[in-house]
């Protein structure tokens, strides 16, 4: 199936099961998590249209990107958005900047990818941009790549202020890329709070923070303020949360007495049939968040 076919699909039996697992999950209650899913961890299964139709069939709310939607044609991306809406799902965050908020180097390009992704976020209707910091820079002076993200990111925040966009950051751990700077989400919760900007937060995503450093739920506890997107996926592996050495239920029953309100997403690889996993996952999660 291409992407055309894909936007002109009758809505069908998909439609109805996205819409009952949609409302299942209280979408629209400020009292309810709502669930979406990277969709990169999919891809590697099926074409992404395929992947789409698995994740709302597994009743999730969202989709998050990596940069897919650079390479669409203007009747692909409307044809992908009208599919989107008929399965009552929305693209709540995407990456795709390519260059490093904290390399000094490259802030020129970040501020015209960013430009243009911001361009791309209010024609695919997605509300959050997920930014990495880019390489470390050896020779540099202490606190100069610090700086550059402060400088950076303010910048980056006052223009997608206006457009009513989110930015969160995503430290990512040193052994996936043991050449990045933002490596931990103690360093990315100091930053944010230096931006001291209310659209610039951080992605906490457990599986990277795990890997090096661990202690989730205490950094949790003390920057909730300063979350504004979560990732899920177990060490070892990358799988479902639960196949692997972190503690998932605690985290969730964490991040519903905090009063967490903003998006989950699942970024793992399943170990069985995708449809199955994911919406085991989700119901789990939700079980645990006190909403089933």
């Amino acid at each position: 199936m291409n992407r055309r076919e894909f936007g002109k699909m009758s809505v069908g039996a998909i439609l109805a099961s996205a819409w009952l697992h949609a409302a299942a999950q209280g979408v629209g209650a400020a009292n309810k998590v709502r669930f979406s899913f990277m969709l990169w961890a999919l891809e590697k299964q099926a074409l992404f249209d395929r992947c789409v139709e698995w994740v709302a069939e597994a009743g999730y709310r969202g989709v998050e990107l990596v940069g897919e939607f650079q390479s669409w044609s203007p009747a692909e991306g409307a044809a992908t958005m009208a599919r989107m809406r008929s399965l009552g799902m929305v693209f709540d965050a995407m990456s795709g900047v390519k260059a490093g908020f904290a390399v000094p180097e490259q802030t020129e390009a970040f501020r015209t990818q960013f430009t243009t992704q911001m361009r791309f976020a209010k024609e695919l209707e997605c509300p959050k941009i997920i930014l990495l910091s880019g390489k470390r820079v050896d020779g540099l002076g202490a606190g100069i790549q610090r700086q550059t993200s402060i400088d950076t990111l303010k910048w980056a925040a006052e223009k997608a202020a206006k457009e009513q966009i989110d930015i969160v950051i995503e430290p990512i751990d040193l052994l996936e890329n043991p050449t990045i700077y933002l490596a931990s989400v103690t360093d990315g919760f100091e930053i944010v709070r230096a931006v001291d900007s209310p659209n610039v937060k951080v992605l906490y995503d457990f599986y990277h923070e795990q890997r090096s450093f661990g202690n989730l739920i205490e950094k949790l506890e003390k920057n909730i303020d300063w979350v504004g997107l979560v990732h899920l996926a177990d060490v070892s592996g990358r799988h479902e949360p639960g196949t692997g050495a972190i503690d998932y239920r605690s985290i969730y029953r964490k991040l519903a007495e905090l009063n967490y309100n903003h998006w989950i997403a699942m970024e793992y690889y399943p170990t069985g049939e995708p449809v199955t996993s994911l919406k085991k996952s989700r119901m789990e999660a939700q079980r645990a968040l006190g909403q089933q």
